[in-house]
């Protein structure tokens, strides 16, 4: 049984862009993230030990976002995704960062990646 979990809308700050302002004051991003995982153990003995621990991952999300700066969403979410892709049980898992307020004219700007674990024989 594969599971989905979705972590959605968490909202953190940090310094992202590549222009002088950018780099002197944090600002916002929202995270949304899906991970894909075989929760066949989980679904039948009802044990965390068995489960994606998406608490622990989220909080090194947060630290992971909050601690560093970027220039880009782009090594971002790349960084997510990494960080993500370190849990065994992952399967798949899609990122998802908004910078509100990136243009002028629109509610966000945002970037999205994707993993997928490679198939072992």
């Amino acid at each position: 049984m594969i599971a989905t979990i979705s972590i959605k809308n968490l909202r953190l700050r940090t310094y992202i862009g590549f222009n002088e302002e950018e780099k002197t004051k944090k600002q916002d991003v929202i995270v949304n993230i899906q991970l894909r995982y075989d929760a066949t153990a989980a679904a039948e003995s009802d044990s965390v030990d068995d489960a994606c621990n998406y608490k622990i991952l989220t909080k090194q999300i947060i630290e992971l976002v909050e601690s560093k700066s970027f220039d880009l969403l782009e090594k971002m979410a790349g960084d997510i995704i990494a960080l993500v892709a370190q849990a065994d049980e992952v399967l798949e898992a899609t990122v998802t960062i908004d910078k509100p307020h990136a243009l002028r004219f629109a509610d966000s700007v945002s970037v999205a990646m994707d993993y997928q674990r490679a198939l072992q024989n």
